[in-house]
């Protein structure tokens, strides 16, 4: 699904209004009656309204849903709230047929009492903020302000049309004083503000709703961010043949685990059995291949040498590079350990094997500052780390991440020439052309030791069955999340663990039709 920024969704609407002459009141009607559904069906019991209206369109969108619930047997009171100049020619439009229709308007101004118009609206069911919509691009002040911010101390639930007054569209970022959605109903595709935190935290849940613009407009908008969604995911991994057997679903090679961190190299060979490859082989040290087998007992290991101070012998490179002729996927990192030698193993292997490679963990920081060198091999790769492996990747802090993910992935995918999985709330699957897609699954019970491992896996599985590497990265952090999601449902988010995930695993494919 399309994330669009305001002024990609402005020219969409100009577009429709200009190009295929559809009137813009017939779209603020259309505005209004997907308003009027998404407050009947999320509040059923519901039968009174306050509403909020400013003076632009998103006003006028405002005066409209009044008319349509009105008609629906709603007590509707209106607070139009304006700056002393003129309204909109649509919300003006919009006041005069209220007036004739016998709507009662209460109008405010700055000099005003705010407080009576909020606290007036206390004893209804609803309030609607039709103040500002997304174009919104400084902070509000005056009046505006003491409004938006009387609005939150009520206790009745807050419906934002389009999105929070206070907050831009076209941004993360909170400007200043905004309103606290318990729903926002926003038109035609999310924007970004509705997706990314930390504006998404004051939008509760979004409902989109349809203003009758053909899809072909939103899609050809200008922008590359996407939102992860179930219809747009399933159908990717076809129903198997009742002639199916292990041999059609690819040999996974996973590459993982050292003295006290086999963990990492068993979740991840479930995480792949669990995402349905055919077969599984963890590459790992001798010393820890025994426990390995024990924890995972659908895959097979492949023992590798070690040096005498515990890392990878370099013997092991040549070990795995034999080993990876004729399998299908190749998983680099969980729990491999981080010594010298290690890292030279794992700089051979990626750059001469030549099947696709997911490096994860360890197989990532043995590229710190030294991305060149993947973008320089030649295989497909998908790089998945979190904050602190993308810092060491790119040479920056963890902060300098966290301010902008979706501009640091995107330039960690460009600069590596791979698909890049930024994990953390919202993971962002980034592709080299710019394209990025964020995941709207999972939850803080799964900042846990080991659920990367577990996506590593899956992403394996997925590519082992022949998936392109953009689309096993967007399956995978979708059924994880998902599965995250299941198991906080089952254990709480306080008791949940990475096993959780494989236990849940199914429901999600499940969900996705597989």
């Amino acid at each position: 699904m399309r994330v669009l920024d305001a002024e990609a969704m402005r020219e969409v609407d100009r577009a429709a209004i200009e190009d295929l002459g559809i009137p813009s009141l017939v779209l603020m009607e259309n505005a209004a009656i997907g308003l009027a559904d998404a407050i009947g069906e999320t509040y059923p019991e519901a039968t009174s309204a306050a509403i909020f209206c400013g003076p632009g369109n998103n006003g006028g969108d405002g005066l409209a849903l009044a008319r349509h619930l009105t008609a629906r047997g709603y007590q509707v009171e209106v607070r139009l709230v304006h700056g002393g100049g003129s309204l909109s020619p649509d919300a003006g439009v919009q006041l005069e047929i209220c007036k004739k229709q016998g709507l009662t308007i209460h109008e405010y101004g700055p000099g005003d009492s705010k407080r009576e118009a909020v606290d007036s609206a206390s004893h209804l069911d609803v309030v609607v903020d039709a103040l500002f919509g997304t174009g919104l691009t400084r902070p509000l002040a005056g009046h505006f302000a003491e409004i938006v911010e009387a609005i939150n101390t009520l206790s009745v639930p807050c419906v934002a049309v389009d999105l929070p007054s206070g907050l831009n569209g076209s941004t993360a970022t909170i400007m200043g004083p905004h309103i606290q959605a318990e729903l926002t109903v926003t038109f035609a595709a999310p924007k970004i503000a509705h997706v990314l935190l930390p504006a998404a935290e004051a939008v509760g849940e979004v409902v989109i709703a349809d203003l009758g613009i053909p899809r072909d407009l939103i899609e050809r908008a200008a922008g590359d961010l996407h939102l992860l969604v179930v219809e747009e995911l399933m159908g990717h991994l076809s129903p198997r043949p009742p002639s199916s057997h292990k041999g059609d679903f690819g040999h996974a090679l996973i590459m993982a685990g050292s003295v006290g961190k086999a963990g990492a190299a068993i979740l991840a060979a479930r995480g792949a059995v669990r995402a349905g490859a055919g077969l599984v082989t963890v590459a790992t040290p001798e010393s820890v291949a025994q426990t390995v087998e024990l924890g995972s007992l659908e895959s097979m290991t492949l023992p590798l040498a070690a040096d005498p101070h515990g890392g990878l012998s370099e013997e092991s490179a040549t070990t795995i590079l034999d080993f990876a002729s004729g399998k299908h996927v190749l998983a680099v990192g969980p729990g491999l350990g981080s010594s010298a030698s290690t890292v030279q193993v794992i700089r051979r292997v990626v750059a001469e094997v030549e099947i696709p490679v997911v490096l994860d963990a360890d197989g990532l920081n043995a590229f710190a500052g030294a991305m060149e060198l993947l973008k320089g091999s030649g295989c497909e790769k998908i790089l998945t780390p979190h904050p602190g492996e993308l810092a060491r990747l790119l040479g920056v802090s963890t902060a300098e991440i966290q301010v902008d993910r979706v501009a640091s992935a995107r330039s960690a995918a460009r600069l590596a020439g791979s698909v890049v999985v930024l994990k953390g709330f919202q993971t962002l699957v980034a592709e080299p052309d710019g394209a990025v897609f964020v995941n709207p699954t999972g939850n803080p019970g799964m900042a846990s030791g080991g659920t990367g491992d577990v996506l590593t896996g899956i992403i394996t599985g997925l590519l082992s069955q022949g998936l392109e590497p953009t689309m096993a990265a967007r399956l995978g952090v979708f059924v994880h999340g998902s599965a995250g999601d299941r198991a906080m449902t089952d254990c709480g988010q306080i008791a949940l663990t990475a096993s959780d995930l494989l236990v849940f695993l199914p429901d999600a494919f499940r969900r996705l039709g597989s």
